[in-house]
């Protein structure tokens, strides 16, 4: 029985991995990658609650003068 030759696939095994080497390359760059995410500027508008535009005083009991 003859015995397996495998002088040659040092040289099948580097080729084949240099040439998906290269198809992966060439896959990747044609892919379209959506655009990096830009910062988006906020207005900030204070919304006036309705007990902020009225005048408002507390009664505190506790320090009013004793009757």
């Amino acid at each position: 029985m003859p015995q397996l030759d495998t002088s040659t696939w040092f040289t099948t095994v580097i080729s084949s991995m240099i040439t998906l080497f290269i198809l992966f390359q060439l896959k990747i760059s044609t892919q379209s990658f959506p655009a990096p995410a830009s910062p988006k500027t906020f207005s900030t508008q204070k919304t006036k609650t309705p007990w902020e535009s009225k005048w408002t005083k507390i009664y505190l009991p506790l320090l009013s003068p004793q009757q």
